[in-house]
């Protein structure tokens, strides 16, 4: 069949030179034209129908959750499990709980005034350890604000967590971010920006410029379903579907856009059910499980390489602790509904019943390690909590490469003030570096 822009071409020339086509082309051409043949409006791949229906979303079953672990951590179809080593699944259990045991702390510390705010993970470990496991550390991660777990896996330690919630001297941002406003350039991870949805257009653009320089590495982007409500949200897979970027969205879904439950965020099958529409391949995977996470994203990374296109994930979850210090959610949900998840589809206990069936871990190891952990959480958070803060002069820094008139005349009389009212500014509690 000619390519209907050749056909055209055919059509038009007729008038100038009636050689430059025969019958037999002609009849082609309008059978291309009939109306018994598949519509050729650009953008959509469609068939005629003479039916007046339109697409009723409540008949259509969901897209399914994959899962490899049931509830108790029993594998349920062993060609799924993905066999990783003894040592990489500790591994996991270990961060998983250590990142509960951070959380915890740091959470009591807000509470006390002693660090301005935290966002906790309570719930959601399993899509951050899964998922961080399966990347090449090279890779590129942009993250919402609760993914700490990543950081964690990559190798940030809890000296660097803690100094950065307390935004001391040591800080890497310099006290210039809010707490949980993570980054690391050694561990490919892009520091943590407040507004919801702006690190989505920007991984786009990171993922095409890795395709352009062919370096063999992928860019993760994690988002929340609140955040797919974003103009950001649609830009972004937009571009990286027409663009073919090795990009994979990975969007944890944990019930709550805050206070704002899923059934008034959107309307449709979840976030996964518009993965098609941009023409994206697209998962919905248990995101308690940290297998199935697992196993979905190191797929993800295959196929945005090996294909070069993006890949949507969807991880079901649910938000266990508040959204943040500044939020109470026993207001909009009820507490037995957040017992259930804590209690009975929790990704840490899951991941502990499948160690137990292998023989891997026991009572002894859990109350050695529990303590263990506790005390390299609380050591770290005692040194960070007796670091001074960067010294004050830091706020003028780091806009420009070299700082231009107007700030130096900022500086200048910010200093003159300083020197003036010293009595009324805390400067003991200042770096003087």
């Amino acid at each position: 069949m000619l390519p209907i822009r050749l056909a055209c071409y055919g059509l038009r020339s007729v008038a100038a030179n009636c050689k430059r086509i025969n019958i037999g082309a002609l009849s082609q051409i309008s059978r291309e034209f009939s109306s018994d043949e598949r519509p050729q409006f650009p953008g959509s791949r469609s068939q005629w129908t003479e039916k007046l229906e339109f697409i009723r979303p409540d008949l259509y079953d969901g897209i399914p959750v994959y899962r490899v672990m049931d509830r108790k951590g029993k594998v349920i179809d062993p060609s799924q499990d993905p066999q990783l080593s003894q040592e990489m699944v500790i591994k996991m259990y270990k961060c998983m709980t250590q990142l509960n045991t951070m959380d915890r702390i740091l959470y009591e510390s807000q509470r006390q005034g002693r660090i301005s705010f935290y966002m906790t993970n309570y719930g959601e470990e399993g899509t951050h350890i899964g998922s961080a496991a399966a990347l090449d550390p090279k890779d590129l991660i942009f993250g919402q604000y609760r993914e700490a777990g990543t950081l964690m896996w990559r190798g940030f330690t809890l000296d660097q967590f803690m100094n950065q919630c307390y935004g001391n001297m040591e800080d890497g941002g310099k006290g210039k971010q809010m707490p949980v406003h993570y980054g690391s350039k050694d561990l490919n991870f892009v520091t943590i920006s407040s507004p919801l949805g702006t690190q989505m257009p920007q991984a786009v653009g990171a993922a095409y410029s890795y395709k352009r320089a062919q370096n063999g590495l992928c860019v993760m982007c994690y988002f929340g379903e609140g955040t797919s409500s974003e103009g950001d949200a649609h830009a972004a897979l937009n571009f990286s579907a027409t663009l073919d970027c090795p990009v994979i969205f990975f969007c944890r879904n944990n019930g709550y856009a805050i206070s704002t439950p899923s059934k008034e965020q959107y309307r449709g099958d979840g976030i996964a059910g518009r993965g098609p529409a941009y023409g994206m391949l697209t998962i919905r995977v248990d995101g308690n499980d940290v297998f199935a996470v697992y196993n979905a994203t190191a797929k993800a990374r295959q196929v945005a390489l090996n294909e070069m296109r993006p890949v949507l994930i969807e991880a079901m979850t649910y938000r266990i602790g508040h959204h943040s210090t500044s939020d109470d959610s026993t207001a909009y949900r009820s507490v037995d509904e957040v017992r259930y998840w804590d209690e009975r589809d929790h990704p840490i206990s899951r991941l502990r019943n499948y160690m137990l069936s292998k023989g891997w871990w026991g009572d002894v190891q859990e109350k050695e390690w529990k303590e263990d952990c506790k005390r390299q959480v609380m050591t770290a958070f005692a040194r960070a909590e007796k670091k001074l803060k960067p010294n004050w002069k830091e706020i003028f820094t780091d806009v420009y490469h070299e700082m231009p008139s107007h700030i130096t005349e900022q500086l200048k009389q910010m200093e003159e003030h300083v020197q003036k009212y010293a009595e009324h500014y805390p400067l003991k509690n200042f770096s003087k570096d």
